[in-house]
């Protein structure tokens, strides 16, 4: 019996994603390569690893036991690619970053374009995504994080404090100013479906006109007129056609990090990054607080 590791991680990802769709999204294949690859793994040890039923690929006890040891040898490989990547010294070869897609546009991207420069051989790829890539399997080897928890396993540091205030469109806000009294329209992100509690007793009447479940949304709205919201300081401050109303009081927002996981964080290109990123945050820190 002689099973590759490409059919052993196949059979491990199908049990786990539990579709032939699921696996070849994860492993970046087809899903007729996944199938290929299951019936090879199959004939290398004599008997079915799955039952082929309408409803798709059900694992058989067979399929989970290779799952499970599949997994070690998988955390395995990844523990000895993190700290073969922490033990480089070349400013050059692959490096990913990931930030969420607003960070990247309004505090990233002069540090990318410095680095880039400096480094020309460094292979950089940004990930832009709100969700929390595992660092642990390599889908990332930095992230910058808006977060109070950046990750209890991770080495990180503490980029910068924020604050979060209310914006609205100059109309919006001139309407504000001349009537303190006149009822003012919220754009809410749609995890916080009401209008903040800490807002001004100054500017008492108030309503939900509109609930989005996205930042890029919610900015749109506000800059069309149709209300205003809460948001990060600094994107308040750097976004073209708002302005920072007083019906809300700055108020703590969670802070910025950049994290990575400790077998990698002293590698070289990582260190040439934090220390321009570091810089670069230092010279912007009052825009993010009130």
């Amino acid at each position: 019996m002689d099973m590759a590791w490409d059919d052993l991680r196949t059979v491990m990802v199908l049990v786990r994603h539990g579709s032939l769709a699921g696996a070849a999204q994860a492993l970046g294949v087809n899903y007729t390569t996944v199938a290929r690859r299951v019936r090879r793994a199959e004939d290398a040890l004599g008997q079915p690893i799955f039952e082929r039923l309408p409803d798709g690929y059900h694992p058989t006890d067979t399929a989970h036991l290779i799952a499970a040891k599949a997994e070690q040898m998988e955390a395995a490989e990844h523990g000895l690619m993190r700290q073969l990547r922490g033990a480089e010294t070349a400013l050059s070869g692959p490096l990913t970053i990931t930030a969420p897609q607003l960070l990247i546009a309004s505090l990233l991207a002069p540090v990318i374009d410095q680095f880039t420069s400096a480094h020309p051989e460094v292979e950089l790829t940004v990930r832009a995504t709100n969700q929390r890539l595992d660092l642990a399997r390599r889908e990332a080897d930095l992230a910058v994080r808006i977060s109070r928890d950046p990750g209890d396993t991770l080495t990180g540091l503490r980029l910068l404090a924020q604050d979060s205030a209310s914006f609205a469109s100059p109309a919006w806000a001139a309407r504000i100013e001349a009537e303190p009294q006149a009822m003012i329209d919220w754009v809410v992100y749609d995890a916080y479906p009401d209008p903040p509690q800490a807002r001004s007793a100054r500017y008492p009447n108030h309503r939900v006109r509109l609930r989005l479940d996205d930042m890029v949304a919610m900015i749109g709205a506000a800059k069309a007129g149709l209300g205003v919201i809460r948001m990060p300081m600094f994107l308040g401050r750097t976004t073209e056609g708002l302005q920072q109303v007083p019906v809300l009081e700055p108020q703590p927002y969670p802070d910025i990090w950049v994290v990575g996981h400790p077998d990698v964080w002293p590698g070289a290109k990582l260190a040439a990054f934090r220390s321009m990123l570091v810089a670069h945050c230092k010279t912007r820190a009052a825009l993010f607080v009130g």
